[in-house]
Parts: structure tokens; sequence; C-alpha cells
């Protein structure tokens, strides 16, 4: 098998959120699958597993080191990009991908790479606020109660928590007994936590993001996850606003930093939520 390693929703080599991409040439079932995604241990590791289909998509697999996913955005984009500079080695506007929750579309503009990400679903807000700021070692004062712990899904759910600066932002880390505590007993999604970045020239977040699989690791950039919290923000009106152009700086504090551009908007219930970035070729080889 043909494989690539990129860099997405990055500036540069080496920053951004690492993807494999494999093209098998050769009967692969779902078992050796998740064991090279193990094997290579990035957040996901993606497969091409077919040419363009009649509806115009590539079908694609995403697997973590653990488990499938149906979704996740930098897998999607990274995928997009190979497709279209490996595969199809021309002009495209759109790449197509086929996944578990239906076929994503993928606009390329210049260098960048913009997903649509599928209608949210907005689930239960978490009133017990002293919990939830004990998983990643806050206290219940750095969370902006402004704002609702909510959880929120395009394809992933997150619980996403808005917190009151970046000061407690920089200062989160994961608590593993109680985090498994909540996957256990509650529900199973990631952990999101944002605050505005009020020193910045344009609307910016700075986002962090903990994964809720083993090791409960940092994710450098997390479109899936970005996906959520545009929806989140523009049903708050977090901008006071019901369409907002805005950039999501992820990644600073474990040395991978990661830019990705949102454009969100809601217009009679109905929901657009564009992510994008750049993406970096690192590395291509064969796969023995």
């Amino acid at each position: 098998m043909q494989f690539y390693i990129v860099d997405v929703f990055a500036n540069a080599k080496y920053q951004g959120n690492p993807l494999a991409v494999l093209i098998p040439d050769r009967p692969i079932d779902t078992s050796e699958m998740q064991q090279i995604a193990k094997e290579i241990h990035f957040s996901e590791t993606t497969f091409i597993m077919s040419g363009k289909k009649p509806d115009g998509g590539y079908d694609v697999r995403i697997f973590s080191p653990d488990v499938e996913l149906p979704f996740a955005g930098h897998p999607t984009l990274g995928t997009a990009f190979i497709i279209s500079n490996m595969i199809e080695k021309g002009p495209t506007a759109t790449i197509r991908l086929n996944l578990q929750v239906g076929q994503i579309p993928v606009t390329i503009t210049d260098d960048e790479w913009t997903m649509q990400q599928n209608q949210p679903t907005f689930g239960v807000m978490l009133k017990d606020t002293k919990q939830v700021a004990e998983m990643v070692h806050l206290h219940e004062d750095d969370i902006d109660d402004r704002f609702p712990i909510e959880v929120t899904s395009t394809g992933l759910p997150s619980v996403i928590v808005p917190l009151k600066n970046l000061s407690a932002l920089q200062k989160c880390r994961v608590n593993h007994d109680l985090f498994q505590d909540f996957m256990d007993h509650q529900m199973k999604a990631n952990i999101l936590l944002f605050t505005r970045d009020e020193e910045a020239l344009s609307p910016q977040l700075r986002v962090r993001v903990f994964v809720d699989e083993s090791g409960f690791f940092e994710d450098p950039a997390t479109g899936s996850a970005n996906g959520n919290l545009a929806a989140y923000v523009i049903k708050h009106r977090y901008f006071d606003a019901d369409s907002i152009l805005y950039e999501v700086l992820q990644g600073v504090e474990m040395g991978r930093p990661s830019l990705l551009k949102v454009n969100a908007s809601q217009t009679e219930g109905k929901y657009q939520l564009l992510v994008g970035g750049k993406v970096f070729l690192v590395a291509k080889g064969d796969w023995e």
C-alpha cells in the first residue's frame, strides 16, 4: 500500500494535526486496518477504499488507535488533500468523501481546504459545573456561567465548556479517573474548552480538546469538535451574531500550534458550518 503523512490545520510542516493516509492495493479487512492505525498511533489514520464512485465520492474509513470512527475533521481534510494531489492530480474545486455519517464535501480555494459539516444535534446541558471543572483540574469560578456547558455533535459529540479567560484555559489538564467515571456513567464525548482571545485583532477563539479514548490525550487540531463549537457559538450568540467568521487557535499548549478558519451561520433553523485550514505533505512511502 502507498501511504502518506500530512499535517492538517497547519501553517507549516510539523504543526497542526498529523494524519496517515493509506491507499490499499489489495483486499484488507477491518482488523488489519485497526492494527495499522494502532501501529502508526496518530489520533487518526484513514484508508481510501475506492476510486471515484457514481455519486462523485470516494469511500473512506477512519480509525483511531482504538476504534473506527464515523467522522473526524482533520482526517476528512487531509484525505481530500491526498485524493486531489495523488489520485486526481488535477485542478478540482470539490472532493467528496463517503464516510459513515454520509457524504462530506471538501472545497479547495487556493491552498485552503474547507469541509461542510452536518447539521448539529444539541444534547444535554450539564448543570454540575463543579464535576466538569474537576475533570480538567479547574475551579467552578473558571467557567463562564453566561453560557451553558452543553453536549453538541455534528458526527462526534463534544462537551463544550466556556471558560472566562486564557489563564484558565492554559492550566487545564485531565483528571483521568474522573473523566473515565464520567464516560462510564454519563456519556462518551470529548471535552472542548474554549475562551475568546480578547487581544486578537479579528474574532478568535482559543481552544483545547481532550479526547475520549485511552490515555485521554490532547488533540492539537480538531475539525469535528470545532464544527460542534461553531454550532454552539451561533446557537448561544456567543459573538452576538447569527453569522460569524472567526479563527481558532488550538494546540499551542502542546507545542503543535494549529489554525482553523470557521464560517458559521444559521438561517431559519438550518446551520451552515464550514471549517477549514491548510494541509502540508510531510512524508510518503510504501507500507509493507
